[in-house]
């Protein structure tokens, strides 16, 4: 039962689940209709990935990374996500330098990012799992959570951090000694497989409700006499994803982690944060974007499960996206961008998008239409995309450069889900590993 003491708590499961509830129990939201049948999606023309804007098209990698890449990267600040001020390098504080975790398999660091000059308000701790039997720099799988790392994690040496509430209020972490944690983040699966892992609360980039912004990052770069930023200018998803550049800042500053293999994931609007953050900073080696659907990989030219009006609804997440955005919400084929473009901004790093088959809310099969469409750009880079047209069923793994993959459930990611992740991390981080190979997926 949620009580005064455990309303923070509850709070972060509705949200979780909210996706779910909503695809399961409601035909409008917003009062916007929702459609799930097939035969309704409409038709659509996407836009094309290689024609230039001055009319000419792109013929090689080449051209498609130093212009026909920087013209969608524009596009997608000024249509949906908004554009972030210029990060300015900040010097993180290392305050748990590296202290044994689970039973000594594990050695495990804290970190405090900050984010602007005002270091009491604007920073966020990170931790970060090694395997203790590493010899080397390893692979890390880094991923941005809707809980604080001591709701995230069962380990009872971690800072407890806080929790942001709709009142707008912090409230403080108090986790009982042995109470599971809510996250259920499997460190151990991942350190056992030669990999680290590291997390960190996406509200303490910025709460996740209209006036956060009084509270994070992008109202203390507000101009004076301003309360909402201009309408090309950044949402809280490009709050977040710029918020992670911090946390990329300081792992290549760490010789105990291999810059250069580092996987980035989030689920539902963090799985679009992370798509959004891998288009804009390269350093982040692959992504790993869980039920991202709309604004994320689904298509929304495609009338299916959520759609840009649901977003940008005055009662739902139009404070997620740049102002411009809402322009689309009536047609979203006037729009000059939609989800192929953005997952063809991943290449050529590994592209993994995770869903679940009864998530009709999210819906799965515009996120498979969006990667096959993009196709084109893998091949392009000499890289494998998914090379198939047909939706595989749930369970079976498509691990190419360009990943799909579909547990039997809903909304978020599951246990399971987490094997194939380490799956896809050994195959493009650890290519020796011949566990995980073409043939066997």
């Amino acid at each position: 039962m949620c009580t005064r003491n455990n309303l923070p708590i509850c709070l972060i499961i509705l949200m979780l689940f909210s996706k779910t509830l909503l695809s399961a129990q409601q035909d409008t939201v917003a009062g916007i209709p929702v459609n799930y049948d097939e035969t309704k999606t409409g038709s659509w023309v996407l836009p094309d990935l290689f024609a230039l804007q001055g009319g000419r098209r792109v013929t090689d990698a080449r051209e498609w990374m130093e212009q026909r890449r920087p013209e969608l990267l524009r596009l997608f600040e000024v249509e949906q996500f908004g554009k972030c001020p210029k990060r300015v390098p900040r010097e993180a504080s290392l305050f748990d330098a590296g202290s044994p975790a689970f039973d000594g398999k594990a050695v495990r660091k804290q970190v405090r990012l900050y984010f602007t000059e005002d270091t009491a308000r604007h920073q966020a701790d990170m931790v970060i799992y090694l395997p203790a039997e590493a010899t080397g720099p390893v692979p890390l799988f880094l991923t941005i959570s809707f809980m604080p790392n001591a709701l995230m994690v069962d380990d009872p040496g971690l800072a407890p951090g806080s929790f942001w509430n709709r009142e707008g209020e912090r409230m403080p972490v108090q986790p009982r000694p042995g109470a599971p944690r809510i996250g259920g983040l499997d460190v151990e699966k991942f350190i056992s497989n030669g990999i680290g892992v590291a997390t960190l609360y996406y509200g303490d980039i910025e709460p996740d409700f209209p006036d956060g912004i009084r509270h994070g990052v992008r109202g203390h770069y507000l101009p004076a006499g301003r309360e909402w930023p201009a309408p090309d200018e950044w949402g809280t998803i490009s709050a977040w994803a710029w918020g992670l550049g911090y946390a990329m800042d300081y792992v290549e500053q760490d010789p105990d982690i291999d810059a250069s293999k580092v996987a980035l994931h989030g689920v539902s609007r963090l799985g679009k944060t992370v798509l959004w953050a891998g288009a804009l900073d390269q350093r982040f080696g692959m992504i790993i974007a869980s039920c991202s659907g709309e604004g994320g990989a689904a298509l929304s030219r495609r009338n299916y499960g959520e759609t840009i009006a649901h977003m940008i609804a005055p009662t739902r997440y139009f404070y997620q996206f740049c102002g411009n955005r809402a322009r689309y919400g009536d047609d979203p084929h006037q729009s000059p961008v939609d989800a192929h473009m953005l997952v063809a901004l991943i290449v050529p790093r590994p592209l993994l998008l995770q869903t679940g088959d009864s998530d009709g809310w999210s819906d799965p099969k515009g996120e498979f239409l969006a990667a096959v469409a993009a196709e084109p750009i893998y091949r392009l880079f000499g890289k494998r995309g998914l090379e198939r047209t047909e939706m595989p069923a749930p369970g079976e793994p498509i691990l190419h450069d360009m990943g799909y993959y579909m547990h039997a459930g809903g909304h978020g990611t599951l246990p399971g889900d987490y094997d194939i992740f380490i799956d896809f991390m050994r195959k493009h981080f650890l290519p020796v590993d011949a566990e995980v190979t073409d043939e066997t997926r």
